[in-house]
């Protein structure tokens, strides 16, 4: 008999603390005193914001490792001048060397272990794409993606899915009109990465030649990340007649691809994506006299180009690498792109007015208006919405002189699918 009596009174006490607790709890929910838990707001304490990337650091697109780094530096400046609302930012970037199963892999550590609020400027379509869903069904912003893959945008099936530079299926969609508008009867040679950035780009063409496409477009060839060189795909092309091509490859294919026209002596009117276009990451390995003559289509300031020697966004951009990268190359142009889209992020958080939930930072993500960029060239600007992901939507036409790219053309206002 004393068991059951020291049981029911175990009980009796478990059940008088358990209704102490509810009404305290009610009331401090009545009086709205009851602090965010953890769950309520991941990443975030009372002095930091945890914010979490993916970059390639290693592999084939290791050329686009200095973003994450001018990232990095970024915001160590952000904190130096005290952080966003009291809140320093705590900026962690894990390398997953442009590899799928490793950003999966990298991307959970970040969410599950890290905590992190957010994901920014993870780099690459084919890692990104691996890792949407999950983030959207955590409910976790993945915002400004480091690619220009035209899905970035479908706010309607991914609301916490964000890019931030100019769709890629737009962007060919500019080049098959210039190309039609001074080679009516052109010939075109499509090479492309096989992969959802790489296929963004005959889909563009696609959009404008319509039925014409099997008769313009004379071949298409593809290629791996995994592939050592792109030149039996570019000896290929030559051999089909053409003479336009469009090559969509990351820098190092790029790079290759430039020199192996140029070896071939191929002069095929050539039109190549932008986000290959650095001076110091592509032109100079392919050899800037090879490339002379290249179309592409821009949106940032070159730092190369002496029509910004003066300019005060610029002149902003270079304190700050003197500063916080000194000695990095400043003809690469990744330092200026991670420069502006970061400070996109800091007018995001400045938005949030120290409410750093994840909806409210996407809330405010997808309120921007002409926000501040300043290595956007000029007439470009940011915006969003909430039915548009798609920040920056207009591209201007530039061509290699051997030393820089010169802009040509008005500004071209694109749109998205």
């Amino acid at each position: 008999m004393p068991l059951p009596m020291i049981q029911d009174s175990t009980n009796y006490r478990r059940r008088m603390v358990r209704s102490v607790f509810g009404a305290l709890l009610l009331s401090a929910l009545a009086a709205g005193t009851v602090p965010a838990s953890a769950d309520d707001l991941p990443g975030v304490t009372g002095t930091e914001i945890k914010i979490g990337n993916t970059d390639a650091y290693s592999g084939p697109a290791s050329a686009y490792g200095v973003i994450a780094k001018t990232e990095t530096a970024f915001f160590r400046m952000v904190n130096d001048q005290g952080g966003v609302a009291g809140h320093t930012i705590n900026f962690i970037s894990y390398d997953d060397a442009y590899s799928p199963p490793k950003t999966v892999e990298q991307t959970r550590r970040l969410v599950e272990e890290d905590q992190v609020a957010l994901l920014f400027q993870s780099l690459g379509t084919p890692t990104q794409t691996a890792v949407q869903r999950y983030l959207n069904q955590k409910k976790v912003p993945q915002l400004f993606i480091s690619t220009g893959a035209d899905k970035w945008g479908d706010y309607k099936h991914f609301p916490w899915t964000m890019g931030y530079q100019p769709s890629y299926r737009t962007e060919a969609q500019i080049y098959t009109k210039y190309m039609l508008s001074r080679l009516p009867n052109a010939k075109l040679a499509i090479l492309y990465q096989n992969d959802d950035f790489g296929k963004d780009y005959p889909a563009g063409v696609k959009d404008v030649l319509g039925d014409k496409y099997a008769a313009t477009v004379v071949k298409e060839v593809s290629y791996e990340t995994s592939d050592a060189t792109v030149d039996s795909q570019l000896t290929t092309l030559q051999a089909s007649g053409a003479d336009a091509l469009l090559v969509a490859a990351t820098p190092k294919f790029a790079a290759q691809a430039i020199k192996k026209v140029h070896d071939l002596g191929w002069h095929p009117a050539f039109f190549l994506t932008n986000v290959s276009i650095s001076v110091g990451a592509v032109m100079n390995p392919a050899g800037p006299e090879n490339g002379i003559g290249i179309i592409t289509s821009g949106y940032m300031k070159d730092p190369t180009d002496p029509v910004f020697k003066d300019d005060p966004g610029m002149n902003e951009w270079r304190a700050f690498m003197a500063k916080y990268m000194p000695g990095a190359d400043l003809t690469d142009a990744n330092h200026a792109f991670a420069y502006g889209v970061s400070m996109l992020m800091w007018q995001v958080l400045k938005q949030c007015d120290g409410d750093f939930s994840r909806a409210n930072i996407m809330k405010q993500a997808a309120n921007l208006h002409d926000a501040y960029d300043p290595i956007l060239l000029p007439g470009i600007k940011v915006n969003t919405s909430p039915t548009n992901f798609h920040p920056i939507r207009a591209m201007q036409l530039q061509k290699w002189t051997g030393t820089t790219w010169e802009r040509f053309g008005d500004v071209i206002q694109g749109s998205s699918s």
